[in-house]
């Protein structure tokens, strides 16, 4: 349970940053994805998960 909380915490500092020093680029952001077709996002979306699981297990077999 410690290391959910530490992720979601980890997630939410980095968000955090992005909102509180670029909070303009935000609106750029969200149309420049609106932009793009959806399957490319799902893909996009899949790698972004398949790094995090690769990242987590690598840090597991790490001993971190």
């Amino acid at each position: 349970m410690s290391y959910v909380l530490l992720a979601i915490g980890l997630v939410l500092i980095v968000e955090g940053l992005v909102f509180a020093l670029a909070p303009s680029r935000i609106d750029d952001m969200l149309a420049m994805m609106a932009r793009i077709p959806i399957e490319t996002r799902r893909m996009i979306g899949l790698g972004a998960l398949a790094i995090g699981v690769a990242l987590i297990w690598g840090a597991r077999a790490l001993g971190l």
